[in-house]
């Protein structure tokens, strides 16, 4: 069970199914990588690590305090130390050190890592700040700033570090990192470990993957891991056997046909987005406010809905896009609309031995959509209440209306109230007002640290009428 590690293969005969990567890689006294939340949010423990992409590779920045060690048998990691020596410092690192983007040095080990993937990402220069300056968020030299929006620092401002990342140019011809990249990423390992009680499976099918869950339905299914690390992490959570399903091939296609689009289950949202392109405008508009980049690298549309949780980024956006979940279990494959999914909190109709598989989002997709989160940051945070819409017209006529909530209830749900008053009215401020009182009337909203119920109802009643402007705006001419 070896690991490629810094170029050195590494066994990973001292890890358990609950060890994390990062404990294991600090056991072996690379350092560099720290834990600073133990829940994915200040990007201090990122690594990197060889993925597919079509067939070649790609470097993945991920955080890794919440993946089990033991998914990374026969990967390709690098840390911070297997990037450059003091005598002899990475592109990156050299930067960051020119440039005073390190003060007390805690977070940049992580920062260099995320830094690294991007500079190593393949269309970066086609993603250039536009001719007048500085966008925010794209250095002149196509770095996006969004690659960092998982890693936090408490000492430089982060302009030092912006800095330093507009200041790096293509990777030299001879640049080892940038030469493995044409290569495949490593095939997945079947994997099967027992110690500590618990066991570790990486199965090689679906159909496997299917059995172990029916002869343990209590198993934890792992992708991302990015919400179950956190349960491990600060809950102590402990399952008694682990399957990870992340790089089952079953679960890691995505199809465009004429009547859906097919997306697995296993895919993480950077795949999804990379893939997608943009085909569905509402998805491309989630992307952004998911979390960050480093947990949109391990992150899955299977993982954010088996969580159950009504406060998710994805079940809004999905609802509007009136979504559908394939379930696979031992009596076979069958599809559910996701308006009928959810049962109750963190509750589904989901059958302990079933796996999702894909996500089936139908076509033709509504012309017009938005999705609002309301949230105390801008980036990387949960949202206290998410609206997703989807609307068609037909001469000055609402035809079709999907609108999927986040945050108001114990599930997320379709505002079917407002909906029907939308469908067949005219496309007015008159209309809009009285369905605006409508939404602020669904979902049963409740007070938490998050919002008020009260807040809550308020940010529904103004959702609606943000989008009409929104689409006023854009419908105006130039």
């Amino acid at each position: 069970m070896p690991v490629n590690l810094n170029g050195v293969t590494a066994p990973l005969d001292s890890a358990d199914p609950h060890t994390n990567a990062l404990d294991w890689l600090r056991s072996r006294g690379l350092t560099g990588a720290k834990e600073g939340c133990a829940e994915g949010e200040c990007g201090a423990c990122s690594v990197l690590v060889r993925r597919p992409s079509g067939d070649r590779s790609t470097w993945t920045a991920i955080n890794a305090c919440l993946i089990p060690a033991l998914s990374l048998d026969g990967q390709d990691v690098v840390t911070s130390e297997g990037l450059g020596t003091p005598d002899d410092l990475h592109p990156v690192q050299q930067e960051m050190a020119v440039r005073g983007g390190s003060q007390c040095g805690y977070c940049t080990p992580g920062f260099v890592c995320s830094m690294a993937a991007e500079y190593y990402r393949e269309d970066r220069h086609a993603d250039p700040a536009p001719a007048t300056g500085d966008d925010g968020e794209h250095g002149p030299n196509g770095f996006d700033l969004h690659a960092l929006s998982g890693n936090l620092c408490r000492c430089t401002g982060y302009r030092p570090i912006r800095d330093a990342a507009y200041a790096l140019d293509s990777p030299a011809a001879d640049d080892e990192f940038a030469a493995r990249l044409a290569e495949p990423a490593p095939p997945a390992v079947a994997t099967r470990v027992t110690a500590a009680g618990a066991e570790f499976v990486r199965p090689e099918s679906l159909a496997e993957a299917v059995r172990l869950l029916a002869d343990t339905p209590e198993a934890q299914l792992v992708a991302g891991a990015t919400d179950w690390g956190v349960g491990v992490n600060l809950m102590r959570a402990r399952a008694p056997r682990i399957i990870a399903i992340d790089r089952l091939p079953e679960l890691r296609m995505l199809h465009v046909d004429d009547d859906a689009v097919m997306i697995g289950a296993a895919l993480t949202l950077s795949e999804i987005e990379a893939q997608l392109d943009g085909r569905i405008p509402l998805l491309a508009k989630l992307f952004p406010q998911f979390a960050s980049r480093l947990i949109r690298n391990g992150a899955t549309l299977g993982g954010n809905l088996g969580t159950g949780s009504p406060i998710g980024d994805s079940p809004p956006v999905l609802l509007a896009l009136e979504s559908e979940v394939v379930l696979t279990g031992p009596g076979g494959q069958r599809t559910v609309p996701l308006a009928d999914y959810f049962t109750g909190y963190r509750q589904s109709v989901r059958a302990a031995d079933e796996i999702i598989t894909a996500l089936r989002v139908p076509l033709p997709l509504a012309a017009h959509t938005a999705f609002h989160k309301i949230a105390k940051r801008r980036f990387d945070d949960i949202s206290s209440v998410a609206v997703a819409f989807a609307i068609d017209l037909q001469d000055g006529v609402v035809s079709r209306a999907a609108i999927g909530l986040g945050g108001v209830a114990a599930t997320p749900l379709r505002a079917r109230r407002t909906e029907e008053i939308l469908v067949g009215a005219p496309w007015t401020s008159e209309t809009i007002e009285i369905a605006a009182r409508s939404l602020t009337a669904e979902g049963t909203p409740m007070a938490d640290h998050r919002a008020s119920s009260d807040y809550r109802r308020a940010m529904l009643g103004t959702s609606l009428p943000k989008f009409f402007a929104q689409f006023e705006q854009e419908a105006e001419p130039a």
